[in-house]
């Protein structure tokens, strides 16, 4: 819904200028303007595939070798409860300070009660860390701190469950220092990789914590933490494992406030459930995923009110979100995904809910494939540009199904900066290639303070009911050169294809509101039908497209009767229609056919 007052009202008795596409007013981009626009948004970080993602973000510190030792070259630690025992080379015990200080294999097994385990090694290779049944605490550090390696490699063994703990205060050696911040914490690269469980209860700070790159291979992880459940400075690479999170602050992080193209994140598979307070993932840059299966709440989900001071989105990144594949159940209480810049998705399947937006950019999004279903939402889909080529998309909106605005996520009722994102501009565009797109909007359906572009496709609106609102809202021009379209609504603002479209419309306006599921059908003068159409909302105006619609060929429309077929969406597929009222007939003799307006 825009937020610039508008005429209303209920008359259908509308200026044809309102309806008919506004060419005039507004400039519209010439398809090498297009290109260069779209080429711009690809540049700024809406990528097609992960390798294009800012820096190349897909590398990481894993080398093949990480993952091999020979087993008969290993020190075993075995904790006594206030210390340890040692056989072999490269540690030392102090009572229950246990310092590891070469690299090397070490195996840690047995309790130990208000202790740690120290890694501080000036050595180039690996220290491996491998956890065979291990229980530390501490009351007053980290239980397991890497302060100096080149490369860490935490190793859960097969069958073993092992937990560390901390306390909700730390003291330092001295006043100036204030790491480490983590239950476990490395100052270096750290990988965790094996089939056992590790447990981590974080009381005073984060949970996983690496100051240059973290690395999950795999393995079963817990994590309770008092803020954030995993994070990794230059980049946190999950690979695998099952990861379980429960957060007060956010959830996956990664951020480097000193080299602007890092602080990614990159998840190729796993099994991940995210409860966090804050956002359950949040990238600095990038976020990468390929696979994987989600359920993320953030901010309590999205029965919860948006907090400006907190954010809780389900996935965020400050420049790009790229997602191929994976399975996601988000919860939020602000935006599901929401990227700074751009996001583009190619395949996946979405199950939202959000107190704010379901998905949102500053710049763009690119939808490519996946099946989408926003059950809940402010507005569904929001960017300046909005690409659909293919995809299943569902989506339910409290204002707006689709918003085509630019500038920081400020639109929401909920936000302080309600009313500031929606500016007309001429290089905002929705462009719908294909694909099929269900809206039911108690807002407008397809909103774009700028343009639409239709040439394939299927769309569905459902909504508004208000005549403050409507099926279509527009600023610049609708040009529909192909596709499906229905939407039926209200009429105080409706709104049609230009007459540049080179695929004919017909927009009929209803001299009473048709109840909701009162059947619309449409069908030739021999009696084909071309669409049977129940409405979910009370309606008065229904915009109706498709190729079946023919210059000189006549047409009736019916309202009521009854289908055998079965709906989707309000559209009946298949199925006898049995005829009720006949409206009107009429002749298609140019792009848009007017029933009942003037």
């Amino acid at each position: 819904m825009k937020k610039t007052t508008k005429k209303t009202g209920a008359t259908l008795l509308l200026a044809v200028a309102l309806f008919i596409g506004c060419e005039e007013e507004h400039e519209t981009l010439t398809e090498e303007q297009q290109t260069e626009e779209t080429e711009e948004a690809t540049t700024e970080g809406s990528n097609d595939t992960a390798e294009d993602t800012l820096g190349a973000n897909t590398s990481d510190h894993e080398s093949a070798e990480d993952y091999q030792w020979d087993e008969n070259d290993v020190t075993k630690i075995t904790l006594t409860g206030t210390s340890a025992t040692i056989s072999g080379e490269g540690a030392s015990a102090d009572g229950g300070k246990i310092t590891i200080n070469s690299a090397g294999n070490y195996q840690i097994s047995g309790t130990l009660n208000d202790g740690r385990i120290i890694v501080d090694t000036d050595d180039a290779e690996i220290v491996r860390i491998i956890l065979n049944g291990a229980n530390i605490t501490n009351t007053t550090n980290a239980p397991l701190a890497i302060i100096d390696a080149e490369k860490t490699i935490i190793i859960l063994v097969d069958g073993s469950t092992n937990a560390l703990a901390d306390a909700t205060s730390y003291i330092f050696d001295s006043d100036d220092e204030d790491e480490p911040n983590a239950t476990l914490f490395s100052k270096d690269d750290l990988s965790i990789f094996g089939t056992g469980t590790l447990i981590i209860d974080a009381n005073y700070n984060d949970g996983i914590a690496s100051k240059d790159g973290l690395v999950i291979k795999s393995g079963n992880i817990e994590i309770n933490s008092v803020d954030d459940g995993i994070r990794g400075k230059d980049y946190l690479v999950i690979k695998s494992g099952d990861i379980s999170i429960s957060a007060n602050g956010d959830g996956l992080k990664s951020d480097n406030e000193d080299d602007e193209t890092l602080g990614y994140i990159s998840v190729e598979s796993g099994n991940l459930t995210i409860d966090a307070n804050g956002d359950a993932i949040q990238a600095q840059t990038d976020l990468i995923i390929s696979g994987g299966t989600f359920d993320l709440t953030s901010g309590g989900g999205s029965s919860y009110s948006y907090n400006e001071d907190n954010s809780s989105k389900g996935m965020k990144a400050d420049i790009t979100i790229t997602i191929d594949n994976g399975n996601f159940n988000i919860q939020s209480a602000d935006d599901a995904i929401h990227s700074n810049k751009s996001i583009s998705i190619h395949g996946g399947i979405f199950n939202i809910a959000s107190g704010d937006d379901g998905i949102h950019a500053d710049s763009s999004i690119g939808i490519h494939g996946g099946e989408f279903l926003i059950t809940k939402s402010y507005e569904s889909i929001e960017s300046a540009i909005i690409t659909i080529n293919d995809g299943n998309i569902n989506l339910t909106a409290s204002d707006d199904g689709i918003n085509v605005a630019g500038g920081n996520d400020g639109s929401s009722m909920n936000r302080p900066g309600y009313g500031g994102f929606n500016t007309t501009n001429s290089n905002y565009y929705l462009y719908i290639n294909g694909g099929y797109l269900a809206v039911n909007a108690d807002g407008d359906g397809l909103d774009a303070n700028g343009s639409i572009e239709m040439t394939g496709g299927t769309v569905i609106v459902h909504g508004p009911t208000s005549n403050g609102n409507g099926t279509l809202d527009f600023d610049g021009s609708f040009t529909l050169d192909g596709g499906f379209f229905a939407g039926a609504g209200s009429a105080g603002m409706v709104q049609a294809p230009g007459s540049n479209s080179t695929q004919n419309s017909v927009l009929i306006g209803f001299t009473s509101t048709l109840t909701s599921g009162t059947l619309i059908h449409l069908e030739n003068s021999e009696g084909e039908k071309l669409i049977t159409f129940a409405p979910a909302k009370n309606c008065q105006a229904f915009l109706f497209s498709s190729s079946d619609l023919k210059n000189g060929n006549a047409y009736n429309i019916y309202t009521g009767g009854t289908s055998t077929g079965t709906a989707t969406n309000g559209l009946y597929t298949e199925g006898t229609y049995e005829p009720g009222t006949l409206f009107e007939n009429f002749t298609i003799s140019s792009a848009i056919t007017l029933i009942n307006f003037r």
